[in-house]
């Protein structure tokens, strides 16, 4: 029972990678035969990954069609900035309050995890996509993991989740951008670590909103 519910566990956050990192691009198709072997996981198990993703926003059930990945839109994608800032800031600011040297210390070892990929030369750096997607992930979550609401820190992951969906239509942008957003990281790290809750804030907002923007551009 136990190994079931971690092999269902696993297969969710698998495909919401793969649907993340654009390997099943919006819309897609998801057959159950390639799944199966993709995951080498039962039906049945397959079924409630499915059914779990449905629930999150990152497939649609089309009646007698089966499940698709959920279409993106540009109104879509500038609600769920709206919320995921309102949800992102609060909780940074917490975090920022309450945070200790531990905190400190898995920001700091997070971001360097993070920046032994963005670093690379663009090529490279590409070849490890999956990998930046993970990393980015536990760098943000670090940030605002001294946060003490339970309940912000999960809504927060929520949209944390839908708002990576729309990271794939930046993946492939120039070098020159790719490096703006090291930077940006760099920023808000040491805003964070200096305990600077406005400009943190701040920090992130806009680079929330620089991405958001250049994916509303290529839609």
């Amino acid at each position: 029972m136990g190994r079931a519910a971690a092999s269902g566990h696993e297969v969710v956050s698998k495909l919401r990678l793969d649907i993340v990192s654009s390997v099943f691009e919006p819309e897609m198709r998801l057959k159950f035969a390639d799944l199966t072997k993709r995951y080498d996981v039962g039906i049945g198990t397959l079924r409630e990954a499915l059914s779990s993703l449905l629930s999150e926003g990152f497939v649609t059930l089309d009646a007698g069609k089966g499940f698709r990945v959920a279409p993106v839109s540009a109104d879509e994608l500038s609600e769920i900035v709206d919320l995921y800032l309102d949800l992102e800031t609060r909780a940074l600011a917490e975090a920022i309050t309450n945070g200790d040297d531990d905190w400190e210390t898995d920001i700091v070892a997070a971001y360097h995890r993070l920046s032994l990929i963005e670093s690379l030369p663009w090529e490279q750096r590409m070849e490890r996509h999956d990998e930046w997607v993970e990393r980015h992930r536990e760098f943000h979550e670090s940030l605002v993991a001294a946060c003490d609401s339970r309940w912000l820190i999960r809504l927060r992951s929520i949209m944390f989740n839908q708002l990576d969906r729309y990271r794939f239509i930046t993946k492939m942008s120039t070098e020159g951008r790719g490096r703006k957003k090291f930077e940006e990281h760099r920023l808000i790290k040491e805003a964070v670590l200096a305990r600077d809750t406005d400009k943190a804030t701040r920090l992130m907002e806009d680079h929330i909103r620089d991405t958001a923007t250049r994916a509303i551009e290529k839609m």
